[in-house]
């Protein structure tokens, strides 16, 4: 796992207990588990907390970041227990298959660009993990935790995000 260095001090940012909500889309069960499985072993490595929604497809994705984004910011006072959780971080998992039509670029450009435009809107640490590949085959070596892994890479990333927002005085 890679981490952002304070070069002034080459001191490693370390961050503790960052509060991470994974989105799964799943369209593709079997593969949205196999990448869940990876991101949860490199966040408990971490020593992150996680909280997991899921979503039908990867187009709801983005969506669904921005509820909880959105939620936490207009959500209840500090000691309300009804105000939306705040999360350090995101991780969105899923796949996308190339099929017979065009739905396959529409929903690969469009949730990316929405996760994006979230992560800049937002300032929000976002581990993306949308698989877009051209057949299963493809699919399952990069979800497998014990071939690409993509599931736990995508957490990391997300985890060197938040120490760059956190370098950059910023707060989740």
């Amino acid at each position: 796992m890679s981490a952002v260095t304070d070069t002034a001090t080459d001191a490693v940012i370390r961050i503790t207990g960052p509060h991470i909500l994974i989105v799964e889309a799943r369209f593709y069960e079997d593969i949205a588990d196999e990448l869940v499985r990876g991101a949860i072993i490199e966040l408990e490595k971490a020593g992150a907390t996680y909280d997991r929604i899921a979503v039908p497809g990867a187009f709801e994705i983005p969506a669904a970041i921005n509820f909880a984004l959105t939620a936490a910011e207009g959500g209840g006072a500090a000691n309300d227990e009804s105000a939306a959780p705040r999360y350090d971080g995101y991780v969105a998992l899923g796949c996308v298959i190339r099929g017979e039509t065009t739905h396959y670029d529409y929903v690969c450009i469009e949730s990316a660009r929405g996760l994006q435009d979230i992560a800049l809107r937002h300032n929000a640490a976002i581990g993306y993990g949308i698989l877009t590949v051209e057949n299963d085959d493809q699919a399952w070596a990069r979800a497998k935790v014990d071939q690409k892994n993509k599931g736990g890479a995508v957490a990391s990333a997300c985890l060197d995000m938040i120490r760059l927002k956190r370098h950059f005085g910023l707060t989740s």
